[in-house]
């Protein structure tokens, strides 16, 4: 006997922000205002919260004594920034780990599949290399010390490569030029 057929329904949802006579929806304005409002709510929190986090995590035997009360307090400068930078972001480890894959196979640790050859372009490398060091510029006294670590075994590695390799492609160019009569 035959299965009766399941009729399939759908619901179609309209997520344009802008209606036909290019004015913002109502219901998109409204969403946009509950995100910026519960935005606001989860900073002014987090603002609350992070002065007890940070006082916590700086506490030692010292501070807490009560011939030094000054030094307990909690800097004004220390916010909610400062407790991001305190836990590894999955994130920025995978952007680091993509630069790297693609540099490494710029300095020839990748074959060509047409070719079976090592492609190799160190200009493309250099390239990597650099953005990896401008990141690592843009970033500095906002990562975790993961993070930190990472990205600075990162780029000592790609760099000496990248040397060692250089000098390979020199002098193979040299003996190259060498064998020509």
């Amino acid at each position: 006997m035959a299965e009766p057929k399941h009729e399939e329904t759908f619901k179609v949802v309209d997520r344009r922000l802008f209606n036909e006579s290019g004015e913002m929806r109502k219901d998109v304005a409204e969403q946009t205002e509950r995100e910026h409002a519960a935005a606001d709510l989860a900073a002014a929190k987090a603002a609350k919260q992070a002065p007890k986090q940070v006082l916590t995590a700086s506490e030692t035997p010292a501070s807490t004594s009560a011939a030094q009360p000054e030094q307990a307090a909690p800097q004004p400068s220390l916010g909610a920034e400062s407790k991001s930078a305190a836990n590894p972001n999955r994130n920025f480890q995978m952007l680091v780990d993509f630069m790297a894959r693609n540099a490494a196979m710029l300095l020839g640790g990748y074959t060509d599949p047409r070719t079976g050859q090592p492609m190799l372009d160190l200009d493309g490398a250099r390239e990597m290399i650099d953005m990896l060091d401008a990141l690592r510029d843009t970033t500095r006294g906002n990562l975790a010390a993961e993070d930190e670590k990472i990205l600075l075994e990162v780029l000592g590695s790609l760099k000496l490569s990248f040397m060692e390799i250089s000098k390979a492609a020199a002098a193979a160019m040299k003996e190259k030029a060498k064998s020509r009569p």
